[in-house]
């Protein structure tokens, strides 16, 4: 419940200092709606120079001791560096582990916010080893115990841990059953098969594109439940300056905005919102932005949010419809945000997927079908898992230069009143538009008469 108080306006002197500021922005995001997951860094502290010259702000430098030779020996670290930005901290050591909890526990109770995501806790466990095991246990028992609603997302790669082997499926384990007491991990298997998918496809319609291997993982391989898994398409690692590409350039390397670049791009965000796990967006990628990231303010790969002014340009403006009307759908159908997904037609020289989505005992049946050909399907017989009317609720090609006046669609609706197919006991034949995605929902009538 918001309570509201007779409090006088925040003046500009109120919020001049960077804390103010960041606590407003929190207030203000709680106010509409949106919870506030701050990105933390637990598993080393920042390099020792700035400019080739020694930072004296750095906590390297905070205990005033000359060169210790063995940084061992130092205050706060250990001589592990992964070359992830610098030293390890010293976990061993517990008024170490005490400040980086106190660290957390200040966020959340003087900024209030709504969760962390942390940083390569597969490299602060191989580099501590014990010691970073039983910290990411105290500290996320003693942040449950503090906000049992505070979200902990772990960034946890198997592959990384060295000679200290752990599971994803360990980082989501509470910790009185030996786990490390997480909520959710960062997750690449949607990630990097979608990715793969668009980049093929590229090459044209007579290129090799797997959609098994999307099949394969469209639940996150591992999990007991869908929603401990954070897939995304892009991510800060991913697509900064130097690495990979975003999507659109991805997707057509020589127009980022050609409908190459926007069909397939609403393709991999169709994907990443209608299967399970709980959805990554990157900044930028709602609105079809095509430059990699940089983390420096004066480059020039930063946002291009002036193309969102009216009549600047058409196709992000169409690309941010499409992705707010997508997440809407993904909120008005819990099917969507369930666990359960069965990927019961995958056919990679059709370069065509289709999926079913439901809830246990609900009739709330959702049926995805997706592709990557580069020309529509018209008459495509699918299986279903009910006989009756299903709506179509979503289309992907309807928000090619909005409202598309050419759309191939199948008319709002479609009835399942073919034969079996599929391992289903109806079928129907279908539109499916070229590089697009359509969703359809059973019906409230079906779902009485089912």
């Amino acid at each position: 419940m918001l309570v509201t108080k007779n409090c006088s306006p925040l003046t500009l002197g109120d919020i001049e200092p960077g804390p103010a500021q960041l606590k407003a922005l929190v207030d203000l995001c709680h106010v509409h709606g949106i919870a506030v997951v701050l990105d933390v860094v637990y598993n080393h502290a920042g390099g020792f120079t700035v400019n080739g010259q020694l930072d004296d702000d750095c906590i390297y430098y905070w205990d005033r001791a000359k060169d210790v030779g063995n940084n061992n020996d130092s205050l706060y670290f250990t001589d592990q560096d992964r070359g992830t930005g610098g030293l390890s901290f010293a976990l061993w050591k517990n008024d170490v582990r005490q400040f980086l909890i106190n660290n957390a526990l200040h966020f959340v109770g003087e900024f209030h916010v709504d969760g962390f995501r942390y940083d390569e806790i597969s490299d602060l466990i191989s580099m501590n080893c014990d010691s970073g095991w039983t910290f990411c246990s105290n500290l996320t028992n003693t942040l449950r115990y503090e906000k049992p609603r505070l979200l902990q997302n772990a960034e946890f790669w198997p592959g990384e841990v060295g000679n200290y082997p752990k599971s994803w499926q360990s980082i989501v384990t509470p910790t009185a059953a030996g786990g490390a007491g997480f909520d959710v991990v960062q997750h690449d298997g949607l990630r990097g098969a979608v990715r793969r998918a668009v980049e093929a496809a590229s090459y044209g319609q007579g290129a090799a594109v797997s959609f098994d291997s999307i099949a394969s993982n469209l639940y996150p391989q591992g999990f007991a439940h869908g929603w401990q898994a954070v897939p995304c398409v892009e991510n800060h690692d991913i697509v900064k300056v130097g690495t990979d590409l975003r999507i659109p350039a991805l997707a057509d390397g020589s127009n980022h905005e050609s409908w190459y670049a926007r069909s397939r791009s609403r393709f991999a965000s169709g994907l990443l919102l209608t299967a399970p796990g709980i959805p990554q967006i990157f900044m930028g990628q709602e609105f079809l932005e095509d430059k990699q990231w940089s983390w420096d303010p004066t480059s020039a790969n930063l946002i291009w949010w002036a193309g969102l002014n009216p009549g600047t340009d058409r196709a992000r403006a169409d690309h941010l419809r499409f992705t707010q009307d997508l997440i809407r759908l993904r909120w008005n159908y819990p099917a969507l945000r369930g666990d359960n997904v069965n990927p019961f037609h995958v056919h990679d020289q059709n370069r065509v997927i289709a999926f079913h989505r439901w809830l246990d005992g609900t009739g709330q049946d959702i049926v995805v079908v997706a592709t990557l050909a580069e020309d529509t399907w018209y008459n495509y017989g699918i299986g279903l898992p009910f006989a009756g009317p299903w709506r179509e609720v979503f289309n992907s090609d309807v928000y090619d230069n909005w409202v598309n006046p050419v759309v191939a669609g199948n008319g709002g609706s479609i009835i399942a009143s073919g034969p079996p197919r599929h391992g289903f006991p109806a079928s129907a034949n279908i539109v499916i538009p070229a590089n697009g995605l359509v969703v359809f929902a059973r019906t409230y009538q079906s779902v009485v008469s089912g």
